[in-house]
């Protein structure tokens, strides 16, 4: 029985209570950034009625609800999606679980997508659930009955492999979403949006990387940084600063080239925002170096430096989370050495073995 003294409890917090995430939501150049995620994804706010808020390019493409249909809606308004392997339908699968839930078949016309779909929940400060995100991946397909078959008797492989392929990327962009979204201050300063647009495309290049024809799961990490490096260096191009870059070939594990190519983009863009102020021109030099202990990715420039190497990274900010995740994948050691006037050198090593491990 409810104490009378005692204070209702408060309601459930909805898009209103974290308003920079609500405008981020509205934003168009967020909305582009999320367009040019290589998976659909959609977001329903939670409480006491979940509805739905947001949907991308690629959602509405396969699913053909678009952005203005789902608002306000319930996830009901998914097409009907059974799952290959028996068990609910998409939009009851999502209510029910987390991360993969499994492989489905989407109506398309004549025919039919099957599609691998994955449920997040985003939760808020305090660890209330605020948020809900599904994104899914269309398979590709000669034909319907093909995939199907193929579906059925390749599915434990398929779920180790997509589950280690995925997971982390999705957990790390749901992340970046909602921590770019809580700091930004004004819609109108636009370098968080910069730096989250910078972040996507490096899990893109990751993801352009895994599905090249590659059936396992290992990226050569040298080919993964230079293209890294290449993207950042074209988005924020400034005369002068030059990129010397050379790397070696080497397979590691997803989990360890993720994190590694998002700390290079971080080190990166950082430098050519940064580092080179009121300096006429300078260098940014990237390196990724093999030996048989193990592996050193680089990045150092000549510019302005830094008077506490301590300052980077900033604690609570989200590079500081990207270093932990390389320290916990790879069992790796981070090397910060700067000095005012003298620039800024960023070193990650780590072992053959840590590299390796899935």
């Amino acid at each position: 029985m409810t104490n009378p003294e005692e204070p209702n409890p408060p309601p459930p917090p909805t898009v209103s209570d974290l308003p920079h995430l609500a405008e981020a939501l509205d934003d168009n150049r967020f909305r582009q950034f999320l367009d040019h995620v290589p998976f659909a994804v959609a977001v329903s706010e939670l409480g006491e009625d979940e509805t739905l808020v947001y949907g991308n390019i690629e959602f509405e493409r396969l699913t053909g609800v678009s952005a203005e249909q789902l608002q306000e809606k319930s996830w009901s308004i998914l097409p009907p999606a059974p799952a290959l392997a028996g068990g609910p339908e998409l939009a009851a699968a999502l209510l029910e679980n987390e991360e993969y839930l499994g492989a489905f078949s989407l109506p398309a016309g004549a025919e039919k997508r099957v599609v691998d779909a994955w449920s997040n929940t985003i939760v808020g400060d305090a660890g209330q659930p605020l948020f809900r995100l599904l994104a899914m991946s269309e398979r590709e397909r000669p034909d319907e009955a093909s995939v199907l078959t193929e579906a059925l008797a390749e599915k434990d492989v398929l779920l180790k492999e997509l589950q280690h392929r995925v997971k982390n990327n999705l957990q790390m962009i749901t992340a970046l979403i909602r921590m770019e979204a809580r700091n930004a201050q004004r819609l109108e300063e636009t370098d968080r949006f910069n730096k989250l647009a910078g972040r996507i495309e490096a899990l893109s290049i990751l993801y352009r990387s895994l599905y090249a024809g590659s059936e396992t799961e290992t990226v050569d990490l040298g080919t993964y940084v230079s293209q890294i490096a290449s993207s950042v260096m074209a988005a924020h191009a400034i005369e002068g600063i030059r990129l010397d870059m050379k790397v070696d070939a080497w397979p590691v594990s997803v989990n360890v080239a993720m994190p590694v190519g998002l700390v290079v983009n971080e080190l990166m863009t950082n430098a050519l925002k940064y580092a080179f102020a009121g300096r006429d021109g300078g260098e940014v030099k990237v390196r990724c170096t093999v030996d048989d202990e193990g592996c050193k990715v680089i990045v150092a420039d000549d510019g302005v430096g830094l008077s506490n190497k301590a300052d980077w990274p900033r604690r609570g900010k989200l590079s500081a989370m990207i270093v932990q995740s390389v320290k916990h994948n790879a069992n790796a050691e981070i090397d910060v050495e700067s000095e005012l006037g003298k620039g800024m050198a960023v070193t990650i090593a780590f072992r053959r073995r840590d590299a390796a491990q899935a």
